[in-house]
């Protein structure tokens, strides 16, 4: 019997539990690990080994826990989300292990971890982008504000950095008012308030200033080989509750250039939106798996067991456009378990960060 590939998911995020589910119909068995500081992530319980790793470790401290725990645990496959740029820039240290690695190559992840150096390569490869200024200052944001605001769009704000919408508000000129205190939080912000806390600010914001531009997005999750060659992409539809499925080539086809022009190798995801007139632009570009990777399944298609076996040299069977299920569908939420709440579940080892990163007792 074949013995399983060992594949590790490093502190990934909860939807994750069904890219697990997925691995397991892998053509070949799998083992997979997967650590997280959070002893409650119901992705510890979905592995067949769930264990606690060191928090606060530098990514250069991170580095070397990741090479002792691939060693140390005989890893064959290892699919970083968390210092995914310092753990690719170390790609041979990881194979002279026997572990390869699911991400793409570093100059790719370092170009796209800034919204700011992605937006221009697009721009300069001729790729559909949305307006978008740089706002480090004051100054900086108001102008941004006022040329987005005459093209009569709703001005939007995030940083440079980061991951889904963490940090995303709307700009608005209306003061605050009791009516915000009512239903839910939105993401409205005053732009006096943004103005004053740049003034105050002790350095440069790094933010970008955009439209405002609604639903639906489509998201495009793409398999691509080491060289960045696309091997399959298909898009996923979001407006509301409705989801759906499509391989118009208006996503499809910036998607393709993209990820060949820059070599985003193996799993990614490239997001849409589109402007007033509809056209279709690149609002993201993740070098990782996306969160709801996992659809694709309704549409026929398994792209963590593709993946895998990518990784491993293999050629996966993947099936033809016209072969896949492009209907809707809707999202309900699911339980899953959990391991034990307590501090160190008797299911997890408790991983210390190798020797030379501990810190030694100073005399006082």
């Amino acid at each position: 019997m074949t013995a399983p590939v060992r594949l590790w998911l490093n502190r990934t995020y909860a939807e994750n539990v069904f890219f697990i589910d997925l691995l397991r119909t892998a053509p070949r068995p799998v083992h997979v690990l997967a650590t997280h500081v959070d002893p409650d992530s119901p992705v510890l319980a979905a592995a067949d080994l769930g264990l606690l790793e060191p928090d606060d470790l530098s990514a250069e401290e991170y580095l070397e826990f990741a090479l002792e725990f691939c060693a140390r645990h005989d890893v064959d496959v290892f699919l970083p989300r968390l210092h995914q740029l310092a753990i690719s820039l170390h790609r041979r240290d990881f194979e002279a292990l026997g572990t390869v690695l699911i991400c793409p190559p570093a100059p790719a992840i370092s170009l796209f971890a800034s919204k700011v150096d992605g937006y221009r390569a697009l721009d300069a490869a001729g790729l559909p982008t949305p307006l978008w200024r740089q706002a480090d200052t004051a100054a900086e944001l108001l102008a941004a504000v006022e040329e987005i605001e005459a093209t009569g769009a709703q001005p939007c704000l995030k940083p440079a950095t980061g991951a889904g919408g963490e940090g995303f508000r709307i700009l608005t000129r209306e003061p605050f008012s009791l009516r915000r205190l009512a239903g839910y939080v939105d993401p409205r912000v005053q732009l006096d308030q943004v103005v004053q806390a740049l003034e105050l600010a002790d350095g440069p914001a790094e933010l970008l200033v955009m439209p405002y531009l609604n639903g639906p997005e489509v998201s495009v999750d793409c398999l691509a080989a080491p060289d960045g060659r696309v091997l399959a992409a298909v898009g996923r539809s979001k407006q509301g509750r409705r989801r759906g499925f499509t391989v118009e080539a208006r996503y499809l086809e910036p998607t393709r250039r993209l990820v060949e022009q820059f070599g985003v190798g193996h799993l990614s995801n490239v997001q849409f939106r589109h402007e007033a007139d509809g056209r279709a632009v690149v609002l993201d570009i993740n070098t990782r798996p996306s969160g709801g990777l996992h659809q694709l399944r309704l549409c026929g298609l398994n792209l963590p067991a593709a993946a895998l076996e990518l990784a491993l040299g293999a050629h996966p069977l993947l099936p033809a456009p016209e072969e896949l299920a492009l209907g809707e569908y809707t999202l309900v939420p699911n339980a899953r378990p959990v391991l034990p709440r307590q501090p160190v579940a008797p299911a997890l080892e408790r991983i210390d960060a190798p020797a030379a990163l501990r810190p030694t007792a100073v005399a006082l």
